[in-house]
């Protein structure tokens, strides 16, 4: 279903870009028609030439944001920005941490709380 949205919704922005170049196209036809000049033609040849590169801009910015949006959906969400530690007491002298046993020290004391 996701992919079939997603099929759709490049399908649209490239119709879209397709438009855009088209019409860029005829405004130029009609630009070229009023002019008196070549550097005028050619005026409104590099305005078309704009126009289209812009089109195409928009489409990849689309498929981009498309693609951006499809990917972060898949990442895994995080809450409290890091790891949690728990800890658990065993017996006197010993904690459990991270699978492994260590004895009371300065780095892993004994008594208290975390």
């Amino acid at each position: 279903m996701q992919y079939a949205k997603e099929k759709l919704s490049n399908m649209a922005s490239s119709a879209k870009e397709h438009v855009n170049i088209y019409k860029a196209k005829v405004e130029e036809k009609l630009e070229a028609v009023a002019a008196r000049t070549k550097e005028e033609k050619k005026m409104a040849k590099e305005r078309r030439k704009v126009k289209e590169a812009r089109a195409k801009m928009e489409l990849h910015k689309a498929k981009a944001r498309r693609a951006e949006k499809k990917l972060s959906s898949k990442q895994p969400h995080v809450h409290g920005g890091g790891r949690h530690h728990h800890h658990q007491r065993l017996s006197a002298g010993t904690r459990h941490m991270h699978g492994h046993q260590h004895l009371g020290t300065a780095e892993y004391p004994m008594a208290g709380t975390h």
